[in-house]
């Protein structure tokens, strides 16, 4: 038998340590940087702790035990005036996830709506679409929130007079609404809408394959719609199907009883939405208008129809180019809630300055600020760089 050859090795290579290297003056070069900002922050951070001991300004996050001495109007959960300060924050931050979760899924399919609508082939649709986004890009967000405030608290009738449609109540004190009455069997039901979801991203994946396979079209919206509707059906049934609800009833003050939705949220929700949704309709139409019309072209040629051709062929193609600019806008709609101090909705920002100004500590508050708007970006940013890698056209 012949033996094997080994190859020779390569005797390891020294590191030249001289400031000659480049790679040497580049390692020194980060060390350097890295110990000017560490001392630039501790300059910052000792002076700052300096000139408040001096002023007998007192500092620390202790204040967050100490009970809060006020009330906050709209919360998910019980809140009062002899709760502790962290819990008047957790608030804060829950309304303005409320805010940004509800607007970022509104957005999205509101912009992508109005997007692919800048392509119909009526010339009506075109243009409605083009007009607003013109009009609500070009609109100052601030003013917009205070438009939707000014509209629900001045222009919609009193609690007295408020407009009623089946168990709805719109009034300058929000909307009312029938609020189910909470039972075990809605914890089937959510159960059954989670095992729902789960079912429906395996259909998808088993129509996509085929799609591929033999090019036969399966739904890919309703279908998986329908999956998750009779699953969460069937957990409802399971646990018993509750169906109580809490009705508001109006009375001679205001609607009492069944959910409610403050003119606040509702300012800042509508007027957010709208703002941002202007922005994503570009960003969609520009990812469509980057994809080759040969594609397009190729799709008619295959007999697709319209939808399908935009659904099949355009937007998968155009999500590489619409993903990355969208992930902005998702941001800038989150980071944008904080507007909402100025019509009074009882956001992280607006808890963080009543705390202030109670406290005095400034420093700590505005902290707790960036670290919450720190903490939700970096979250968006990470979803939607897994779902770009995701999304990616994978190449054979």
């Amino acid at each position: 038998m012949a033996e094997a050859k080994v190859a020779p090795r390569t005797p390891p290579t020294k590191r030249d340590w001289s400031w000659r290297s480049q790679a040497f003056r580049g390692l020194m070069y980060q060390i350097l940087a890295v110990v000017l900002i560490g001392g630039a922050v501790w300059f910052l951070a000792h002076n700052t702790a300096e000139n408040m001991r001096i002023r007998g300004i007192k500092s620390g996050f202790d204040f967050l035990t100490a009970p809060a001495g006020f009330d906050i109007g709209e919360s998910l959960f019980p809140f009062d005036s002899n709760n502790p300060y962290w819990k008047a924050f957790l608030i804060g931050i829950t309304n303005t996830l409320r805010v940004a979760i509800i607007g970022i899924i509104l957005t999205t399919i509101l912009g992508t709506m109005i997007g692919v609508g800048r392509f119909s082939r009526n010339g009506l649709v075109r243009g409605l679409c083009q007009a607003y986004v013109e009009f609500f890009r070009n609109v100052p967000v601030l003013l917009q929130l205070l438009m939707w405030y000014l509209l629900f608290t001045e222009l919609l009738p009193d609690i007295a007079d408020a407009k009623q449609v089946g168990g709805f109540f719109l009034s300058k004190g929000g909307l009312s609404f029938p609020e189910p009455v909470w039972a075990s069997g809605h914890v089937w039901a959510i159960g059954g809408l989670v095992v729902g979801l789960v079912a429906a991203w395996f259909y998808r994946r088993w129509a996509q394959g085929k799609f591929e396979a033999t090019g036969q079209l399966r739904s890919m919206v309703w279908a998986p719609i329908g999956v998750v509707v009779a699953f969460g059906i069937v957990g409802w049934l399971i646990g018993g199907a509750p169906s109580e609800f809490n009705l508001p009833k109006k009375g001679e003050f205001s609607v009492e009883g069944g959910g409610s939705l403050t003119p606040e949220f509702l300012a800042v929700l509508l007027g957010l939405t709208l703002y941002t949704a202007s922005f994503v309709a570009e960003v969609v139409r520009s990812g469509i208008s980057s994809v080759a019309r040969g594609q397009g072209e190729a799709s008619q040629a295959l007999g697709l129809s319209k939808n399908q051709e935009m659904q099949k062929v355009l937007l998968p193609q155009a999500l590489r180019v619409i993903i990355p600019p969208m992930t902005s806008q998702f941001l800038n709609l989150t980071k944008n809630s904080s507007l909402a101090v100025a019509i009074g909705y009882p956001d992280v920002v607006s808890i963080a300055n009543t705390a202030l100004n109670q406290t005095g500590r400034a420093v700590e508050c505005i902290a707790i600020i960036m670290l919450v708007y720190l903490t939700t970006s970096l979250s968006t940013s990470i979803f939607m760089g897994w779902y770009n890698a995701k999304s990616a056209i994978q190449e054979r």
